[in-house]
């Protein structure tokens, strides 16, 4: 698989592009900057089953209704956080630079669901206590996580749906399961590995007492 990294949207969130050598691809988190994103997309001729949301805050959905209108494909998002896509006062896009963002979802995702690409599947991860509805994305030892679980940090769990110890136990029951070797691709900031996380991350460390 080929994981794609681009700064978009006023708060350079990470958006991914995760594809087959054969061009069959998703976009994780479209922040902005729409017209990057599809200049990847057409320059790699890559055909786009979806556009899938590690949560709903604003600085990570940005750009979701202008891609979806030039893919013409389905966006996705945990069944938890259909409110706060619909709602951009929770989602808080009101209070962002770019101003309100609310749409309809046109799949819900549940924990387990795998999302189709090309011949590969991503499975589900719900993963919540940065928002109800966060979820991590898991594909052949590469896992997209969002804002559930940074390089040597954690989600804010201070906004709407944000809770401190079930973003911990998600961490730990979740994801510190995983291959050491597992590739973390986060919401913010550079990569890392769950083996990086499990020996560097003060969060997981103080957790483990």
């Amino acid at each position: 698989m080929i994981v794609k990294r681009l700064q978009a949207g006023v708060y350079a969130a990470n958006c991914y592009i995760i594809h087959t050598e054969d061009g069959h691809g998703v976009v994780v988190d479209p922040a902005g900057d729409v017209d990057d994103i599809m200049e990847y997309i057409e320059e790699n001729e890559l055909e786009v089953a979806a556009i899938v949301l590690t949560h709903g805050h604003g600085d990570h959905i940005g750009g979701v209704m202008e891609l979806r209108k030039k893919l013409n494909v389905p966006v996705m998002v945990h069944s938890y956080d259909e409110d706060m896509v619909g709602d951009s006062s929770l989602n808080l896009s009101t209070a962002m630079p770019m101003g309100d963002v609310n749409f309809n979802p046109d799949r819900l995702l549940e924990d387990g669901d795998l999302i189709e690409i090309g011949s590969k599947e991503l499975k589900v991860l719900h993963t919540p206590g940065h928002t109800k509805g966060g979820i991590c994305l898991l594909l052949d030892g590469i896992l997209i996580t969002g804002d559930t679980l940074f390089q040597g940090s954690i989600g804010r769990t201070d906004l709407y749906g944000g809770d401190f110890d079930t973003l911990m136990n998600s961490i730990m029951e979740k994801l510190m399961v995983l291959s050491d070797e597992t590739v973390v691709y986060p919401g913010h900031g550079g990569q890392s590995t769950i083996g990086a996380e499990k020996r560097n991350n003060p969060f997981i460390g103080r957790w483990r007492g």
